[in-house]
């Protein structure tokens, strides 16, 4: 296609979307919302996600090993210990670390140190961390199969609950995302439909001199790309905004329940650019489909 007729198709797109101002508003405006709601379900599955990898974070599964250990038999349970899938840090914690820590805990009320300086009942262990909390419970079971450990202490059924919370939002984020896409394309598809039946007799006399289908086709897929990367850009700036100020909202009231979970939402600087080329995509591709399953049905005049 030559430059000069390129620069002409592309005019005679964006000349549509004045010429049909109504129905490409009303387009523009269901796309918008549909990308807003987009952005929330990311942006709250995101967060959820967080959370429940700072939760698996804070429940950690301590190994308590068996009373002595020679210094070969815990060589071998830390190598095991260490080469466990899923096991992202591993703390080491002796006998008498474990009796200085709860000394500490207890000056106000007693000496444990001196109490216990012959017969410290405290056990050394491992304080394990896994990489997901889906995985604590597959590392608790790893760890009570190694030689030297006396028994596992690991909250199973707090990270299952928490991994139960995010994957029902995840699927049900997934599932309003397939949803909205599906109404952005039925939107601009009928946009674009009524735009060809109001212009079929100059489609009509286009193709009767020799016009291409794609010389057609092109300015239409001009104007609904075109209004498709507008909403894009509106909704990016709304859902963005949106989410700044919610974020300083919740670091200026902190909670009981925000501390717990973390304190802090995800910042926007680490998912601005998610949101703004995941808009600019749903757009482009969204109004593409729309406008070439359209199309493909008027071009027979």
């Amino acid at each position: 296609m030559r430059f000069s007729s390129f620069t002409y198709l592309v005019g005679q797109g964006l000349h549509n979307l004045k010429a049909n101002k109504m129905m490409t508003f009303a387009s523009m405006g269901v796309l918008t919302v549909c990308m807003i709601l987009v952005g929330a379900a990311f942006l709250f599955g995101a967060n959820i996600s967080a959370m429940v990898d700072y939760v698996g974070e804070q429940n950690q599964t301590v190994a308590f090993l068996d009373k002595g250990l020679t210094e070969e038999q815990l060589s071998e349970a830390d190598a095991a210990i260490r080469s466990i899938p899923h096991v992202a840090a591993v703390e080491y914690i002796s006998e008498e670390e474990m009796l200085l820590q709860y000394s500490e805990r207890l000056s106000g009320y007693t000496n444990l140190q001196e109490l216990f300086q012959n017969d410290n009942p405290l056990h050394a262990n491992y304080v394990v961390q896994a990489d997901d909390a889906a995985n604590i419970g597959p590392v608790a079971q790893a760890l009570e199969q190694v030689p030297g450990v006396m028994r596992v202490n690991a909250v199973t059924d707090v990270s299952e609950l928490f991994v139960s919370i995010r994957n029902a939002v995840n699927y049900v984020c997934y599932g309003l995302v397939v949803v909205l896409a599906l109404v952005s394309v039925v939107v601009i598809s009928n946009t674009i439909k009524i735009t060809v039946f109001n212009r079929r007799k100059e489609i009509g006399i286009m193709k009767l001199v020799g016009a291409t289908n794609g010389f057609i086709r092109f300015p239409f897929f001009v104007e609904g790309v075109t209004s498709g990367l507008i909403a894009a850009a509106l909704a990016s700036g709304i859902v963005c905004g949106a989410y700044y100020a919610l974020c300083r909202w919740y670091a200026e009231n902190p909670s009981n329940l925000s501390l717990l979970l973390g304190g802090a939402l995800l910042p926007l600087q680490n998912l601005w650019y998610y949101i703004v080329i995941g808009f600019a995509a749903f757009g482009f591709v969204l109004c593409g489909i729309g406008t070439a399953a359209s199309i493909r049905k008027h071009l027979k005049v």
